[in-house]
């Protein structure tokens, strides 16, 4: 078994699409675009890897449901990027170009080095080596 995507409700797919495939170097599907439901979508994918990440936008979702006014539900998705000095350059990077960084570059308790971000909409995205 494995996970083969993650997807993630949007307010500005362009936005989110452009993010993931700059600093995470992702391969965008072509939209897909379902006028009758009012929903468009990307699949995002990693050139060595099948996982995938879903961008997601739909005029008839509620966004206030979406927001995070509690703790549960997903906390953060890991990107592994290979190497501790490949972590503290994109950290860096995105630091650079005003992206909050929630995490500073650090060896985690767990043994993990990593740094944590916060996308454009403000979801967690745990950056390791």
């Amino acid at each position: 078994m494995r996970i083969e995507h993650l997807a993630i409700w949007t307010r500005d797919l362009e936005a989110m699409k452009d993010f993931y495939t700059k600093y995470f170097n992702m391969q965008a599907s072509d939209k897909y675009h379902n006028p009758k439901k009012g929903f468009t979508s990307y699949f995002l994918s990693f050139e060595e890897s099948s996982s995938r990440l879903e961008l997601m936008h739909s005029i008839n979702v509620s966004y206030a449901m979406c927001g995070r006014s509690s703790a549960l539900g997903l906390a953060h998705f890991a990107i592994s990027l290979g190497s501790k000095q490949k972590v503290d350059e994109l950290t860096e990077r995105l630091r650079k170009d005003s992206y909050e960084i929630a995490g500073e570059p650090r060896t985690t308790g767990d043994g993990y080095y990593e740094s944590v971000v916060l996308d454009c909409e403000g979801n967690c995205v745990e950056i390791n080596e």
